[in-house]
């Protein structure tokens, strides 16, 4: 029985999550968005202080790797590599993407997401990249993935393939882009947003598989580089 903390940052959303054997048992969020800094080590400590724990009975730490924004991203894994490093534990990299499609099936499964044939639909979770640009991934709803990760400009012709065949529920801070400009009947949009408990499975697993990261290397999957642009304040 593995005891992980969850941290996801790669959005407007700041998550950590604690479980024990894949099965959630704290969580902690916001959508403030800008705040993660000031946010991450806070809900830490609060997850801590409620179950009665410190970091060193972990026995792993969990961050979301991305694809997502550069700046949460490395806010997320230098916390989550802080603690490896400060307890000797071992580091866990879980796909944003998948586990977000873990929280829409988790949702689906508890009434709270309304799709009626979620068994024969893709998944597809989406983070917003900036204009007409998405991060993606399809998968099945067994998770198996059905596309590599992938930054998409959006058009009307996206998914054309899959659309063609079945049901394509998307979700996500990207999935409003797609919405808009694909006029297709197995277009399905939902709302289910990036969340640390859909790590809590994931990161089971790759505990049990000793799937570890190495902690001193480990980067996030930006996906794109990162591009410095010009402040719009005027400093004179």
């Amino acid at each position: 029985m593995a005891l992980i903390l969850s941290i996801e940052t790669g959005t407007d959303i700041c998550s950590v999550a604690l479980s024990r054997n894949g099965r959630l048992i704290s969580l902690r969020e916001s959508t403030e968005g800008r705040h993660h800094a000031q946010n991450l080590g806070i809900y830490i400590e609060e997850i801590f202080r409620e179950i009665g724990i410190d970091a060193e009975e972990l026995d792993a730490v969990a961050v979301g790797m991305g694809p997502g924004s550069y700046t949460g991203l490395r806010i997320g894994v230098s916390m989550a590599k802080g603690l490896c490093y400060g307890t000797g534990k071992p580091l866990i990299a879980v796909s944003s993407l998948k586990a977000m499609a873990c929280v829409a099936l988790e949702d689906h499964d508890a009434g709270i997401l309304d799709v009626e044939n979620m068994e024969q639909a893709f998944l597809c979770p989406m983070i917003d990249a900036r204009r007409m640009e998405v991060y993606a991934q399809v998968f099945d709803s067994a998770l198996n993935p059905q596309t590599e990760v992938e930054a998409m400009i959006v058009g009307e012709d996206s998914f054309a393939d899959i659309l063609a065949r079945r049901e394509l529920v998307i979700f996500g801070s990207g999935a409003p882009k797609c919405e808009a400009v694909i006029r297709n009947p197995n277009l399905r949009a939902v709302s289910v947003y990036p969340s640390a408990r859909g790590m809590a499975g994931l990161a089971e697993e790759a505990y049990r598989a000793k799937d570890f990261a190495d902690v001193a290397y480990f980067e996030p999957f930006y996906l794109k580089d990162f591009v410095v642009t010009a402040s719009r304040k005027k400093m004179f």
